[in-house]
């Protein structure tokens, strides 16, 4: 599944879901590498 993360206030990452940390995070993958960060929320759209 692919998530998407924020590590700042400026960068996002969107990669292949790894894991959930204990603090909230999330862990995405993105070719070898990992990275955590908050999840972004999701939003839906309204007719």
């Amino acid at each position: 599944m692919v998530k998407t993360i924020t590590l700042g206030d400026y960068i996002s990452v969107q990669g292949l879901w790894v894991r959930n940390l204990a603090d909230g995070r999330v862990v995405v993958r993105v070719g070898e590498k990992e990275f955590a960060g908050r999840p972004v929320a999701r939003v839906t759209a309204q007719a």
